[in-house]
């Protein structure tokens, strides 16, 4: 036979099918119309489970895997129809919606924010950027950024989430996880780290090299070139070009912003010292209050999913039914609950689309915990 005629054959059974999906989608419009009249859940797991065993069981052990693969993303279609046909708005759809209308048009151009480090971190650079004219307040570690939001001392907050080179922020993620604060905006910083010393250095005579652990990764491939060199990790990269500074001492270095040369006075024995030269941090702006400003189209998300197989899958199957683009997916173990992780979700939706609607409407079935995390854009 070739391969034409076969083909074919396929192109006839692909009528069919499209013809027997949408029946099985008018049926699965009826069951919705009646669990709504009814006051139904939509989505009913026993049943689900059981209907997956006997398609498995009737495909044969061949074709058993796949079609429960094929099933499974059948019913993704029909609970997301079900849920669009009902309408049906949740809580925090209405809390989002809510929080669109009350927030003003513009982002705010002053602001009390709390940024860690000292003056010259590049989390004020990010600060610099998200906002036009902030009054910054320096904390010594990310907690302390949290703290002073928590007590009302600042209104905003900035802190680095991720970086290209060394990966996510794990305190940050963390810490995001204990408070209930929201992502009001964004920002991709390109980061520059220099060597730095006092006048009269000379790379020959720098023993210890101070910064912060990110940074200290980002640029392992020039530090593992030093010899007899001991790396010590501090809490901030300004922090590390201040101690720099205030000791005198020639023998000691710091990597950090060039603007902390000019700042604290020091000289740049090397310069663009981090392994790749495409160097970004990605720095977030939180709030206690959920703000929404128009133009938001990123929005970030963690679940903790049930530990079974196929969790995870159904959670990216809804995605990608609604055509919904992931930009980042990263899980972290939860404190005092062995084996079982938190999924942290960067999405990319506008919120005044269709798709945006139902998935806010439909995550609660998606998973056994969720926390919405804020919906923002990211200044560029």
């Amino acid at each position: 036979m070739e391969l034409n005629e076969l083909r074919e054959g396929i192109d006839r059974i692909d009528d069919e099918l499209v013809k027997l999906f949408k029946a099985r989608m008018d049926v699965s419009a009826k069951i919705a119309d009646y669990k709504k009249e009814q006051h139904l859940p939509i989505y009913v797991p026993a049943r689900e489970r059981e209907k997956l065993a006997d398609v498995a069981e009737k495909a044969g052990p061949e074709m058993g895997n796949y079609t429960r693969v094929l099933y499974s993303m059948l019913f993704e279609l029909s609970r997301s129809y079900q849920g669009k046909r009902n309408n049906t708005l949740s809580p925090l759809y209405h809390k989002i919606t809510k929080a669109i209308d009350s927030t003003p048009q513009l982002f705010p151009q002053q602001a009390m924010v709390a940024c860690q480090g000292v003056e010259g971190a590049y989390s004020q650079i990010a600060c610099e950027k998200i906002f036009k004219s902030p009054f910054i307040m320096y904390f010594k570690n990310f907690d302390g950024v949290f703290t002073a939001i928590e007590q009302g001392l600042c209104q905003y907050g900035i802190l680095p989430i991720e970086n290209s080179t060394a990966g996510s922020v794990k305190k940050v993620y963390d810490l995001m996880i204990r408070h209930n604060f929201s992502i009001v905006r964004s920002f991709r910083l390109k980061v520059d780290h220099n060597l730095l010393a006092n006048p009269g250095a000379t790379m020959e005579s720098i023993k210890e090299i101070y910064s912060h652990e990110q940074a200290i990764n980002q640029c392992s491939d020039f530090l593992k070139n030093l010899t007899g060199v001991k790396i010590i990790p501090v809490e901030n990269t300004a922090t590390a070009a201040e101690m720099v500074a205030s000791s005198g001492r020639t023998d000691i270095a710091a990597l950090s912003s060039r603007s902390c040369a000019e700042l604290y006075g020091l000289k740049s024995l090397a310069s663009s010292v981090q392994d790749k030269d495409n160097n970004h941090t990605r720095f977030i702006c939180i709030s206690k209050n959920l703000e929404i400003y128009p133009g938001s189209d990123k929005t970030s998300i963690m679940m903790i999913l049930n530990h079974r197989p196929g969790a995870l899958y159904k959670v990216l199957a809804r995605l990608y039914v609604l055509g919904i683009n992931v930009t980042k997916l990263e899980s972290r173990p939860l404190p005092d609950r062995d084996f079982e992780f938190m999924f942290y979700f960067d999405l990319e939706t506008s919120i005044y689309s269709e798709e945006f609607v139902q998935l806010m409407c439909e995550l609660e079935d998606l998973c056994e915990e969720f926390k919405y995390l804020g919906s923002y854009s990211e200044v560029v």
